[in-house]
């Protein structure tokens, strides 16, 4: 039997709606692996006619707030996006896209007006036109890949807030205007001042937006799922305990092939795999953010044996935890 215990506190029928405290939990999930590693941010000065080419971006998502004018995001298979002042996008995966004054204009490659975009540097594109003027503050927020759970990834590819909702979430509006001011203060600790500023916009941002998702089944569907909800609060806050796919199942009130399809259908990973990632990610933040005894290690994220918790560490990091512990390169 693969180990991916179980006790009983919640005895409400597994079939009923998620309850609203739950669907609170779910979205938690899906932004705990949103700590940031480095950020490369840019101030656009623009005057129509503009139009840039973005690439795909792995391990890193992407934020576009307008702080004056108009633009248009378009990619391929979407409909054509149109932002105003206050409006801000997230791209939760980096998907490509171009953006540009208007929605059929074809685009210089971001490359070539920004050749280096550094995590931790910054940047800024001036294209001088004879039309309407913009301006906007862009990002690229790299994050650890091996955090990024398939619940995460299956985001859509863009989630915008428009000016009227970025003004009800006060601090993220603030935040946003401050990394956008042209004199944004500078001074010791300013790299990890700004990294932190701008996983905070990241989160704030998403908050909303999932919560929109929620009431939408069709832009995230496992939300509405009440049984494979359930099953990645409790493999995401009780990862500790031996579970099986046949008690994950059961606890929610599936049969072992229906959950099993069911959950790789929405999550977009197997439950063992996921339930691993879970626990690797726990292990990485231990071995990183405390001074525990790597000998403690495997009994706090769920493995019996050591043997068993290092072979897992290693195949998943692509380094052993001492090595990882030790900041050596992490393979995604």
């Amino acid at each position: 039997m693969e180990t991916v215990g179980t006790d009983r506190h919640d005895q409400h029928d597994p079939l009923d709606p998620l309850r609203e405290g739950e669907h609170e939990d779910l979205l938690s999930e899906l932004l705990k692996p949103l700590r940031l590693t480095g950020v490369f941010d840019s101030r656009w000065h623009v005057r129509a006619p503009w139009a840039i080419e973005g690439d795909a971006e792995r391990s890193c998502a992407v934020l576009h707030y307008v702080v004056e004018g108009d633009c248009w995001i378009t990619t391929d298979d979407e409909a054509p996006l149109e932002l105003h002042a206050g409006d801000l996008v997230v791209f939760p995966t980096g998907a490509a896209h171009r953006l540009s004054d208007r929605p059929e204009r074809q685009g210089v490659p971001l490359k070539a007006v920004l050749p280096e975009r550094q995590p931790g540097t910054s940047g800024e594109i001036v294209i001088d036109g004879s039309g309407p003027e913009s301006r906007l503050l862009c990002a690229g927020l790299h994050y650890d890949a091996s955090a990024a759970t398939g619940l995460y990834t299956s985001l859509p590819w863009a989630l915008v807030l428009d000016g009227p909702q970025v003004d009800r979430e006060p601090l993220l509006r603030d935040t946003l205007r401050l990394l956008a001011a042209p004199d944004r203060p500078v001074g010791p600790g300013d790299r990890l001042i700004t990294l932190r500023a701008f996983e905070m916009a990241l989160v704030l941002a998403l908050r909303p937006l999932l919560r929109e998702l929620a009431g939408n089944p069709a832009s995230l569907p496992l939300l509405r799922h009440p049984g494979i909800s359930r099953a990645v609060i409790m493999m995401a806050t009780r990862f500790a305990e031996p579970w099986t796919i046949d008690t994950l199942a059961r606890e929610v009130g599936m049969s072992r092939s229906a959950f099993t399809a069911a959950f790789r259908d929405l999550v977009g990973d197997s439950p063992a795999r996921y339930l691993a990632g879970r626990r690797m990610q726990e292990a990485g933040r231990l071995l990183t953010e405390t001074s525990l005894p790597q000998s403690a290690l495997p009994a706090r994220v769920g493995y019996r044996s050591a043997v068993g918790f290092h072979l897992a560490f290693r195949k998943w990091f692509g380094v052993t935890p001492g090595e990882y512990r030790a900041g050596e390169v992490r393979a995604a």
